[in-house]
């Protein structure tokens, strides 16, 4: 697949909770959060998506934590910065309905023009992507 006609750079920032220290190990929030972003980055690498070519993925933005309220602790974020070409505006919306979204930023074109019908055709697709991500969360649960 060549090149898509727009090309956008994402940062996704995954969340890090520490887990228990039972007998022994356990790992703090810090090195939680640089795992699941290793992770994330490796599926980023191996799994295509369709009208979607990933340039580049940068791990190197540091581990920030921020106090959480709703669990009155400190939770550790990994930000990962994904650069990519994409087919059509549809083709982000798979990243931009993720909690972990956190920016988009359009690199090329400088403007975009949609016509009634694709803008149409954008928000059906935005629609059904967070539906089939509700029930995909929905579906861990029950796990």
């Amino acid at each position: 697949m060549g090149k898509g006609h727009l090309q956008a750079r994402i940062r996704l920032d995954f969340k890090g909770e520490a887990q228990p220290r039972f007998f022994f190990g356990g790992k703090n929030g810090e090195k939680a959060a640089e795992e699941i972003r290793e992770q994330k980055a490796t599926l980023l690498r191996n799994v295509p998506y369709q009208g979607i070519v990933i340039e580049d993925i940068d791990l190197s933005p540091e581990v920030y934590q921020v106090y959480d309220v709703a669990v009155d602790d400190q939770v550790y974020y990994a930000p990962l910065i994904i650069t990519l070409w994409a087919s059509s505006v549809e083709d982000l919306i798979r990243f931009i309905i993720k909690e972990e979204f956190r920016k988009v930023e359009i690199l090329q074109p400088e403007n975009i023009t949609l016509s009634s019908q694709n803008l149409e055709k954008f928000l059906f697709k935005v629609s059904e992507e967070i539906k089939l991500d509700r029930l995909a969360i929905e579906a861990r649960g029950r796990r």
